[in-house]
C-alpha cells in the first residue's frame, strides 16, 4: 500500500513541477531524485522550521507545505496524507482553470 502512495506522491509532484519554470522544475525534479536524499531532508526541516516563524520577512507559512512535501518522499507515514492533500489541491486547480476559461 505505501508503494500506492509513493507512486500516487510522485504523479503529483511532476504534475506541478510542470507548473513551474524551467529553472524551479529543475531544482525541483534535483531534489526529487534518490541521491538527493540527505540534501532533501535538511532542506525539508529548514522549510518546516521556516514556516513555523512565518510572522518575520521573507519566511513564510508557504514554507511548511513544501518542506512536508520533501520531508514526504522519504517518510512512508506521510506520502499517503500528503499524497492525498496534494490530490485535493490538483483537482482544486483544475476546477479554477476550467471556470476561468469559461
Amino acid at each position: 500500500m505505501s508503494h500506492d502512495h509513493k507512486a500516487e506522491l510522485d504523479r503529483h509532484m511532476a504534475w506541478f513541477e510542470g507548473k513551474l519554470p524551467p529553472r524551479a522544475a529543475s531544482g525541483v525534479a534535483w531534489l526529487r531524485k534518490p541521491s538527493s536524499r540527505l540534501v532533501r531532508i535538511p532542506v525539508g526541516g529548514l522549510l518546516m522550521v521556516g514556516g513555523v516563524f512565518s510572522f518575520l520577512p521573507v519566511l513564510g507559512v508557504w514554507m511548511l507545505p513544501l518542506g512536508l512535501i520533501l520531508i514526504a518522499q522519504d517518510v512512508p507515514v506521510l506520502q499517503g496524507p500528503i499524497a492525498k492533500s496534494l490530490g485535493w489541491v490538483e483537482q482544486k486547480w483544475l476546477a479554477r482553470r476550467e471556470r476561468s476559461v469559461r
